[in-house]
């Protein structure tokens, strides 16, 4: 299992950094808000640059707006948790040094809070 937890990270955080479309961009202070979009108008995902790198949380939802990942990075390094969410479970990754740390997955029935 947690091969394919593993193998649902990598591909998540590539849509991140090849998306085919160009974001909607909005500066903030020293850093560069991201919001891409599906053909539909539905945020697809939004997060951080800072000095062209990905910083802070970014968020994927699906073409229905319900949230499909929440993601960390400092500096362009994954840190942190990283949740994963589906009809059925809820898996959290957690980096440390770019790499990943632990993997924990909860059935969503006996979640009772998953943000």
């Amino acid at each position: 299992m947690k091969k394919y937890i593993m193998i649902a990270a990598v591909l998540i955080s590539s849509v991140v950094m090849a998306q085919n479309k160009q974001p909607k961009l909005e500066a903030i202070g020293n850093l560069v808000k991201a919001t891409y979009l599906y053909d539909n108008g539905q945020v697809q995902q939004e997060g951080f640059y800072e000095n062209g790198k990905l910083q802070g949380t970014w968020v994927s939802f699906d073409m229905n707006g319900n949230k499909t990942a929440t993601a960390e990075y400092d500096k362009g390094e994954k840190v942190g948790k990283w949740m994963f969410y589906n009809n059925l479970a809820v898996n959290e990754v957690v980096y440390a040094d770019n790499r990943v740390a632990s993997v924990k997955n909860s059935k969503k029935d006996n979640l009772v809070n998953i943000d």
